[in-house]
């Protein structure tokens, strides 16, 4: 307790040398700004998950059921028949998700097949994301089965909605021989027209999807009642309804949330948010080498009161601790200080958006950085502050021993 008291003073009286004070007010300014773009850039990125997540969930289902063993579920039309009687299941529908070729006029690409049921508009927002000129259609009963397909497929095959043209669709044959006189023979094909164009703004979606109705996606792949996926839309206790449906489903098949449906996307942002905290940590690092500096000056001008305290008893380590101290609360103090300026300067952006996106405004969703502060990163650069604090002071305490001992010399 003493040797705290004796830091707080030397940390909040002022120094007998200005030039003291100055390095004193740089090392905590150091530490501050560091602190506060760590706070800001780890915002960002949690703005930048919600977006992401806010995007993925209108094409992404509240639950989705996969097969732990191989790839189709054997009998989806029974597995429906027990998933809808689960408490919190809404809707349940079996789809199909399957590599194809498609064709439209001169232009052919491979794509993502997605086979569904009519109910897929009540299970996403697949109406919201279709483009003005088109819509989300399955079949017509005057005019056959259509395609939705994604802005990426779109470009590629250069089609759009309309009756002028048949997209074309193949898939290899599950079953049979392969004729090399005639390869045509081993794929299986049907024509759609193209019913809408839809954009999700991710990637995953966005490069090849292509939705069509179940019967098509059964019919290109040989299959009946099997399905890749059942997709559910449960009520607003989502977690609870997983839970019950891993109770009835047993161990042969996982449930998923719409965070496990897009693994893969949100890792990648985690470690790309966690490997930037690593590098603005070595800015911080640099930025501490001032309190170094700070706590050095401070062991020399400190020099008479260092005596006195040696004369009235006071042991080595005793003094060596409140440089020690005096270090930790510098950092501490900048720590506090940087995390504070960088929540209110998040929350600005939150509330007002007063900072832009480069580019074309008018192609982008969003115009503004995104940004969500957490106590879980405050707490993570508070606690790196303090562990940067703790190992400069340590090597300033070293240094005031050596001090001492020569004194004592």
């Amino acid at each position: 307790m003493f040797t705290l008291r004796v830091a707080l003073r030397y940390l909040f009286s002022k120094k007998t040398h200005s030039a003291v004070n100055v390095i004193s007010l740089i090392s905590v300014t150091g530490v501050a700004l560091a602190s506060m773009a760590i706070v800001c850039v780890l915002s960002v990125f949690n703005g930048f998950t919600d977006l992401a997540s806010e995007k993925i969930s209108q094409l992404s289902p509240d639950l989705r059921i996969e097969p732990v063993r191989g790839k189709a579920i054997a009998d989806a039309d029974s597995l429906r028949a027990v998933v809808a009687n689960v408490e919190g299941v809404m809707t349940a529908a079996p789809t199909i998700e399957e590599r194809a070729l498609a064709i439209y006029g001169p232009h052919q690409m491979p794509v993502t097949l997605k086979g569904v049921t009519p109910d897929y508009d009540i299970l996403t927002g697949i109406r919201d994301i279709v483009k003005d000129d088109g819509d989300f259609l399955l079949t017509e009963d005057d005019l056959g089965d259509f395609a939705t397909l994604s802005v990426g497929a779109a470009i590629s095959l250069e089609a759009h909605p309309g009756f002028e043209q048949q997209l074309m669709l193949y898939a290899p044959k599950r079953t049979g021989r392969i004729n090399p006189a005639n390869p045509a023979s081993s794929f299986r094909a049907d024509s759609l027209l193209v019913g809408g164009v839809f954009q999700v703004e991710q990637p995953e979606y966005d490069t090849d999807l292509i939705i069509v109705p179940i019967d098509v996606t059964r019919k290109l792949l040989d299959y009946t009642t099997e399905a890749t996926a059942l997709e559910i839309k449960a009520d607003d206790n989502i977690e609870s309804t997983a839970s019950r449906l891993r109770d009835a489903l047993g161990p042969d098949f996982k449930v998923k949330n719409r965070m496990a449906q897009q693994e893969e996307s949100f890792r990648m942002i985690a470690i790309e948010k966690w490997i930037t905290f690593l590098l603005l940590a070595f800015i911080l690092i640099i930025a501490s080498f001032n309190v170094i500096s700070t706590l050095s000056m401070l062991v020399i001008e400190k020099d008479d009161n260092i005596r006195t305290l040696y004369s009235l008893g006071a042991s080595r380590n005793t003094i060596a601790r409140i440089f020690l101290l005096e270090g930790w609360l510098i950092s501490l103090l900048g720590g506090v200080i940087g995390i504070i300026a960088g929540v209110i300067l998040s929350l600005a952006q939150q509330w007002g958006g007063f900072i832009k996106l480069g580019g074309n405004h008018d192609a982008m969703s969003i115009d503004t950085y995104p940004v969500r502060v957490e106590w879980i990163d405050l707490l993570a650069v508070l606690a790196l502050v303090a562990l940067i604090g703790w190992l400069t002071s340590t090597v300033t305490s070293i240094f005031t021993r050596r001090r001492l001992n020569r004194k004592k010399a």
